[in-house]
């Protein structure tokens, strides 16, 4: 299991005005949401549903965030930084591997793939919230890739090739082209022809 000091920690939405949240109502929210995702879709995920089902009022959640897809988009964070690893286990090879079998398969849950796919089509429809989810959730998951990448640098076992910067490209690409686009799996055989691609295998 990932320790906390082996991955980056998500930076918290910003809190309005009002008392600072406390963390179980916070983890609660954030349950709730992506439950009612996964049972009613987006068009029928609300505030208010949201508020019920976690036991708490709707103005705490609009005091913490500014839509649902903020909600969504922190508890999206929050898996991340649970279950994917950046944990130093010896070689790039090795810690890039971890990295993706752990990320490609978070993504293949079926309740993540449909939050994925719920944050990327509102950040493409909502031109506000969809410069937050680039400057927060994909901004955090490269950063976290960065580990990995800068350490294998540090240690003198990066491939020159692809440059630094254009590996979360491969890396990620692979991940929203078959969670958006295609039913392929995010699978082991993937994650090896990934590392080929990126001269890691």
């Amino acid at each position: 299991m990932p320790t906390p000091h082996d991955r980056p920690t998500p930076a918290p939405a910003t809190p309005g005005p009002g008392r600072p949240r406390s963390e179980e109502s916070r983890l609660a929210i954030l349950r709730a949401a992506v439950a009612l995702l996964t049972e009613k879709g987006w068009a029928d995920l609300t505030i208010e549903g949201i508020a019920r089902r976690a036991g708490c009022g709707k103005q705490t959640i609009y005091r913490w965030w500014p839509t649902k897809a903020d909600v969504l988009m922190d508890a999206a964070l929050a898996k991340g930084a649970l279950y994917v690893t950046v944990a130093d286990h010896g070689s790039y090879g090795a810690d890039l591997r971890a990295f993706l079998r752990d990320t490609y398969a978070l993504a293949s849950r079926p309740e993540v793939n449909r939050l994925l796919r719920a944050l990327m089509a509102q950040s493409l429809t909502d031109e506000e919230f969809g410069a937050r989810f680039r400057s927060r959730f994909l901004a955090q998951r490269r950063a976290a890739l960065r580990v990995v990448v800068d350490r294998a640098a540090r240690r003198g076992d990066l491939p020159d090739r692809p440059a630094p910067a254009t590996v979360p490209d491969l890396v990620f690409g692979v991940l929203w082209y078959r969670v958006l686009t295609t039913d392929e799996p995010l699978d082991e055989p993937l994650v090896a022809e990934v590392l080929a691609a990126l001269n890691a295998g």
